[in-house]
C-alpha cells in the first residue's frame, strides 16, 4: 500500500514555542518515513488547506527543521479562521476532504487551542462518514492555559515566565523611583476569560508585601471600590503598588472592563485596553501618579526568555501526535500529564476530542488567595515548575538567530476555492 502523506497547520494566536511543536511532527514524520511520506503544512492554517496552498516540508533540510525549536511565531503562518458550522456550510469541509484525497494525505495534525480541536473533532467525523481514511490529531497549544484535560498548554509556560520576570523587574524600578515618582503600575495581560496568565505575575514576589500586590482576575467580579481601597493602603504601606491585571477583568454581571464593541474572527468580544481603564479609575478615585504597560505580543512571542520545560512540552506533544497517529488513533489529543510536584514531572497522555473541543479551563477558586488579589500556595505550587530552566536560542551579533522559511508551494490540482 502506498505511504500517505500528512497535513500540519496552526492556528490562532502564536506562541514562543508553537514552532517547536512542529519541529517534533516534521522531525518524527522523518523518522518513521516507511509509514508517512511527505508533511505538507497549511500556508496560513486551515486557510492553506482551503485555498491548496500546501508547503512541501520535504524541501527542508534538517538543520532548518532544528531551528525550528528555537524559533517564535508561526513558521508557516497561521491564522484567525473558524471554520463555519458543518450543517449550514459542509462544502468548507468537503473541501478539506478533497485537498486531502488530491494529495493523499492520510494524517492530519491541527496545532492549536479550543476552536481549533473543535474543526479537528468535525473534519475527522465527515472524513469517517464519508469513508476517507484520515486519523486526525490535534495538538494543544495556546498561552491562555485554558484546555482541558491536559494540565498545562505548551505556549503557557514561557508567556508565564515573561510574565513573572517582568512584574519582578518593573516592580524594582518602581520602588527605586516611587518617593518622587509613580505610586502605581499596572501591567495588562492576556487572558479573555481565564487568568492563568496574570496568575503567573505572582511567582515574582513570595513575601508580604512584595509585588505584585494585587492581582486582577477574570475569575473574581471586578469590585472598583473594593480595588481602590486595596491600591491605596499598598501606596501608604509599601510607598507604591504593582498590579497585574487580565485583559478579560470584568465586573459582576460579566461585563468586561475594557469591551471594545467589536468581535474578532472566532466571534470573541475584542478588548480594547484594560490598564488604561484602571489606570484612569486610580487617577479619579485616588489622584496617584501612575504608569501602565500592555504586554500585547512581546509576552507570547519572547522565545528569548522561554521555559525549558515548556520547550520541552512543546516538542513532545507534536512527537506525540504522529506516533499516536501511526498506532491508528483519531480525534484525540496528546496531553500533559504531571505526575509529580516535587521534583516536577510529566509524561504524554492522551485524551478524545470529544472532552477537548469548545471546553475551556479557567483557574480553580483554591488557586488563589481568600481575597481574590493573589495566588495561593496551591496556585504557585502549580505555576512554579512549568516556567523552569533556560532554553535561550543561539545568538549571532548579539541577537537571537531565528529561522525564516522559505514556504514552497506543491502544485494545485484542484479548482479554485473561495474560503
Amino acid at each position: 500500500m502506498a505511504k500517505l502523506n500528512a497535513f500540519y497547520a496552526q492556528s490562532g494566536g502564536v506562541t514562543a514555542v508553537i514552532n517547536a511543536s512542529a519541529c517534533g511532527v516534521i522531525e518524527t514524520a522523518r523518522q518513521h518515513s516507511d509509514q508517512i511520506g511527505k508533511v505538507y503544512a497549511g500556508r496560513n492554517g486551515i486557510l492553506g488547506a482551503l485555498t491548496e496552498e500546501l508547503i512541501d516540508t520535504s524541501l527542508l533540510t534538517a538543520e532548518t527543521v532544528a531551528q525550528l525549536r528555537h524559533t517564535p511565531g508561526g513558521a508557516f503562518g497561521s491564522c484567525r479562521y473558524k471554520l463555519k458550522d458543518i450543517d449550514t456550510h459542509r462544502s468548507q469541509y468537503e473541501r478539506l476532504i478533497e485537498v486531502f484525497k488530491a494529495h493523499d494525505i492520510g494524517y492530519f495534525f491541527y496545532n492549536g487551542g479550543n476552536d481549533s480541536a473543535d474543526t479537528c473533532l468535525k473534519v475527522a467525523q465527515l472524513a469517517e462518514t464519508l469513508g476517507y481514511p484520515l486519523k486526525a490529531v490535534h495538538i494543544p497549544k495556546t498561552v491562555d492555559n485554558d484546555l482541558p484535560v491536559t494540565d498545562n498548554c505548551p505556549g503557557f509556560g514561557s508567556v508565564a515566565k515573561y510574565i513573572a520576570v517582568s512584574t519582578q523587574e518593573a516592580a524594582l524600578d518602581i520602588e527605586s523611583m516611587c518617593a518622587t515618582s509613580t505610586k502605581v503600575f499596572i501591567l495588562e495581560v492576556m487572558g479573555r476569560h481565564a487568568g492563568w496568565i496574570a496568575a503567573a505575575g505572582g511567582l515574582a514576589g513570595q513575601g508580604e508585601g512584595e509585588p505584585p500586590h494585587l492581582i486582577i482576575f477574570p475569575e473574581i467580579p471586578f469590585d472598583r471600590g473594593t480595588i481602590m481601597a486595596r491600591v491605596d493602603d499598598c501606596v501608604k504601606r509599601y510607598g507604591y503598588c504593582v498590579i497585574v491585571v487580565s485583559e478579560g477583568a470584568r465586573y459582576a454581571d460579566g461585563t468586561f472592563l475594557a469591551d471594545a464593541g467589536t468581535t474578532d474572527a472566532f466571534g470573541h468580544k475584542q478588548l480594547g485596553g484594560v490598564a488604561p481603564t484602571l489606570a484612569g479609575m486610580i487617577k479619579q478615585d485616588l489622584g496617584y501618579k501612575y504608569h501602565w504597560a500592555v504586554a500585547d505580543y512581546l509576552q507570547r512571542s519572547a522565545r528569548h526568555l522561554a521555559s525549558a520545560t515548556d520547550v520541552a512540552q512543546a516538542y513532545a506533544v507534536g512527537e506525540a501526535a504522529v506516533k499516536l497517529a501511526l498506532e491508528g488513533k483519531n480525534s484525540v489529543m496528546p496531553t500533559i500529564v504531571r505526575s509529580s510536584d516535587t521534583p516536577y514531572r510529566w509524561e504524554i497522555g492522551e485524551a478524545p476530542l470529544s472532552a477537548i473541543a469548545n471546553v475551556e479551563k479557567f483557574m480553580p477558586r483554591d488557586y488563589i488567595t481568600p481575597d481574590g488579589f493573589g495566588i495561593s500556595a496551591l496556585g504557585r505550587q502549580y505555576l512554579a515548575p512549568l516556567i523552569q530552566g533556560e532554553d535561550a536560542p543561539p545568538y549571532i551579533d548579539g541577537m537571537p538567530h531565528y529561522v525564516r522559511l522559505q514556504h514552497s508551494l506543491v502544485s494545485k490540482k484542484l479548482p479554485e476555492f473561495q474560503p
